[in-house]
């Protein structure tokens, strides 16, 4: 039987998605954890990893101009639209995006694209087992590729340790690390909260994840901030093909455990019950 990969992702930030992970993250059963929230990653926070492997990304490439061969023709100046050539023909690596333009226009091969560090991403031991999360530097480009490189090397190890599951901590919203996040996984648990925007955007994230032909999950969390609301996004994933794997309560113990880096299940609450049954009906069906 072949490595399982279950996605949680949310189509907004803050609608439980990370508290979800951390929970069935720490339920029984060998697992990978994947924290693919590299833009602003959290997991870490509850899980607290101890790093055991640590590795430079580099997933952007900007130009550098050799002034020993540059005339000072300005070419390079003109063409660039991101304005990231100062008149010492200095590049502003902020500025650049790495486009090569200048590389290609330069009559004096005076250009060279030159990769730089992006992020940084690690292999970590955690309470719940094994762990590969990464942090892309503020600014930067390509969370995609990152998702993609940790997603490797989870599944390396996976493979490696005889470990049949891999659990990923997607991004939220519909971007380009959402796609790299649940690309080629069996199973995606999708939480959605029961107000007008966060149907929407249920709704967006829902059209994106079904082009890869996953089984779809769905947990609404707080569905009694609206009742209604919350029958009536039931009833839509349900029409959609999409199991509801339950009902997430508001529960105020929830923000006190979070605040001891602790997930629901490892407090005395009905959230964390009912989390646990969630993810005995998942795996199971898994």
């Amino acid at each position: 039987m072949g490595i399982r990969e279950i996605a949680v992702i949310s189509g907004k930030g803050g609608a439980g998605k990370t508290t979800v992970t951390a929970s069935f993250a720490l339920l029984s059963g060998k697992k990978v954890v994947v924290d693919a929230d590299v833009d602003a990653p959290d997991l870490h926070i509850v899980l607290k990893p101890e790093v055991i492997e640590a590795y430079v990304f580099k997933g952007h490439k900007v130009a550098k101009i050799d002034k020993e061969l540059c005339d000072g023709c300005g070419l390079c100046r003109k063409l660039c639209r991101f304005d990231a050539i100062g008149e010492d023909f200095s590049v502003d690596e902020v500025m650049c995006e790495g486009c090569a333009l200048c590389y290609f226009a330069c009559p004096q091969n005076a250009v060279t694209m030159e990769e730089r560090e992006s992020g940084i991403w690690f292999v970590a031991k955690s309470r719940a087992g094994i762990m590969v999360h990464a942090k892309l530097h503020p600014g930067e480009e390509n969370s995609g590729k990152l998702v993609t490189q940790i997603r490797r090397r989870a599944k390396e190890i996976a493979q490696e340790e005889d470990i049949p599951l891999i659990l990923i901590d997607g991004p939220p919203g519909i971007g380009c690390p959402v796609i790299s996040s649940i690309t080629g996984v069996t199973d995606v648990v999708l939480v959605a909260e029961p107000t007008l925007s966060g149907f929407h955007d249920l709704k967006r994230v829902v059209e994106l994840a079904k082009a890869f032909n996953p089984r779809l999950w769905l947990i609404i969390n707080k569905f009694d901030i609206s009742v209604e609301k919350s029958q009536e996004i039931e009833s839509w994933a349900s029409s959609s093909g999409i199991r509801l794997l339950g009902r997430l309560p508001t529960d105020p113990e929830i923000p006190a455990l979070q605040a001891q880096c602790k997930a629901p299940v490892e407090g005395d609450t009905l959230s964390g019950e009912m989390l646990k049954e969630m993810w005995e009906k998942l795996t199971e069906e898994v």
